[in-house]
């Protein structure tokens, strides 16, 4: 599957394995950094439940790597959104007669009458 071409999405449409890899690591990556952030914000919850001073000054940092965090969800998101958009747009030129491959470069096929 490394770089070729394949059908999917259910409709038939061409995908390209390194794109599919791209979305899967993406997505992958989303969800390890939700998981941290769930364990950040139950951390952050026990701290403020404790009242305790330091326990609390701790939650400052702990506050700025989860907005961190969500900065970097953010930002995987809007790659997996120029990608997808990037895929759909050379899915519709394939239905034209070219497909894109995984450099962006689109190949066109030959269409045969008769």
């Amino acid at each position: 599957m490394e770089g070729g071409m394949f059908t999917g999405i259910g409709n038939g449409t061409q995908v390209d394995g390194k794109v599919l890899q791209t979305f899967q690591k993406n997505f992958g990556q989303v969800q390890d950094i939700l998981d941290q952030n769930r364990l950040l914000i139950s951390q952050i919850n026990q701290n403020h439940e404790s009242k305790i001073p330091d326990n609390l000054s701790r939650n400052v940092g702990l506050i700025r790597e989860l907005n961190n965090n969500i900065r970097r969800v953010v930002d995987l998101y809007a790659d997996l959104s120029s990608s997808f958009t990037k895929s759909v747009e050379a899915s519709s030129e394939g239905e034209s007669g070219g497909t894109l491959k995984s450099d962006g470069k689109t190949s066109q096929k030959r269409i045969r009458s008769g």
